[in-house]
This record gives structure tokens, C-alpha cells and sequence, in this order.
């Protein structure tokens, strides 16, 4: 199987038909409302409704309560939930209990001991990314990368993705370096914060689909 492609923080239509052309294997929808591609459920249940069935839902929440969660989980009925906030391992836990999906947990990455905190969590896919900086108003999507190469011949115990600081200048590179199962995008496909661009997002995917030519020759 190839390296998967995640489009993170799809908020326009421009931006999620983009994804679907390109092959995309994961389209984010992110509900945080200090992030700038946070979503209503008015939007997010319309594009949810443009990609269903095309490509694989994955709703983002960071620190969020059961309420909140339910009632985009009803609107969008996601393919995953994606938790990428201070969740712990027990947090997580009741969460896919109570809404019986699979969950992908994002675990932050500034040093090689951060890596251990996967080992914690009972989930279905982690996402490493790049730890974000004390008083920063997001989790993620920040732009910021980490030495991708602390992933390089690691095993853990569940498929995951890469994301922090990914580019179509990059996005190979990356891969060769951590050897990604999975990659992650969201600021990186972005012309100003929040804005997708359809081209980008295009020239991201077509990047990664080509890492994979360069790594079976």
C-alpha cells in the first residue's frame, strides 16, 4: 500500500473537490474555534455530504466536550474522529466508547521522549506532529516541523501519520526521512492562514504520489 495522503482543515468546496481529484485518502474538518479553519455544522455537514463516500472523514477536535462532539459526529458522521488536544489515555477511552468510532490521537513531537507517550493510547492511528510553542492559540496546523528523522525505523503499535511543516518542496524528503506510513497536511496547501489553495493542495498530492515512485525504483 502506498503513503497515505491527509488533507487537513478543508473548509471551502474549492478546497475539497481538489482533494477528491488528487487522489486525497483523508479529508480533515476541523471544529476548534480558535483555529482559522474551524467549521459551523451548517459547512461542515455540506461538505461532508460533497466528499462522503469518495474519501474518508475525519472530524477534528482538540480538548472538546461530549456535547460538542456529538453534535458534529450526528451532522458529519465521520469516518474517524481525530483528537488532537491534551486528551488523556482515559479521555480517549470514553470518548470511542460513547461514540463508537474509530480515533486517530495526535501526539506532540519536540524530542525523541515524546515519542513514548504513543505507547499510552489505545487507539486506531497516531499522528505525530510538531509540538507547539508555549502560548500558541492552536495545537496544530501551525506550520512548525520536528526532526522527522526520531520516527526513522521506530515501531509502534498502530499505523501512523506525519504532519508539522509539510510542503510539496518537502513532502518527499519527509517521507524518505521518518519512512511515513501517512502524511498530513494543512498550512502547507495554504496561500494566507486558513485558505486553502486548490493548486497547492494538487501539487502536494502529486508530490507524495511521486515519493512513492522514487522509494519502489
Amino acid at each position: 500500500m502506498g503513503v497515505l495522503v491527509k488533507i487537513c482543515g478543508i473548509n471551502g468546496v474549492a478546497a475539497a473537490d481538489a482533494a477528491l481529484s488528487a487522489g486525497a485518502d483523508y479529508a480533515g474538518l476541523v471544529f476548534y474555534k480558535k483555529s482559522p479553519r474551524n467549521l459551523d455544522i451548517e459547512q461542515a455537514t455540506a461538505l461532508a455530504a460533497r466528499m462522503r463516500g469518495r474519501i474518508r472523514l475525519v472530524a477534528l477536535f482538540a480538548d472538546a466536550a461530549d456535547a460538542e462532539m456529538e453534535g458534529a459526529v450526528n451532522a458529519v458522521r465521520p469516518d474517524f474522529l481525530q483528537l488532537h488536544g491534551g486528551e488523556t489515555p482515559e479521555r480517549v477511552g470514553a470518548i470511542r466508547a460513547r461514540l463508537g468510532l474509530p480515533i486517530i490521537k495526535a501526539i506532540a513531537v519536540a524530542e525523541p521522549s515524546d515519542l513514548a507517550a504513543a505507547a499510552r493510547y489505545d487507539v486506531d492511528m497516531f499522528l505525530f506532529d510538531a509540538k507547539a510553542p508555549q502560548g500558541a492559540a492552536t495545537p496544530g496546523g501551525l506550520g512548525a516541523s520536528f526532526d522527522w528523522q526520531l520516527l526513522r525505523g521506530r515501531s509502534f503499535s498502530r499505523p501512523w501519520l506525519l504532519a508539522g511543516g509539510l510542503n510539496a518542496g518537502n513532502v518527499a524528503r519527509a517521507i524518505r526521512a521518518s519512512g511515513a506510513q501517512g502524511i498530513d497536511v494543512s498550512s502547507g496547501v495554504e496561500r494566507a492562514t486558513g485558505i486553502k489553495d486548490p493548486d497547492m493542495i494538487r501539487a502536494f498530492i502529486r508530490a507524495a504520489r511521486a515519493s512513492e515512485e522514487l522509494m519502489v525504483r
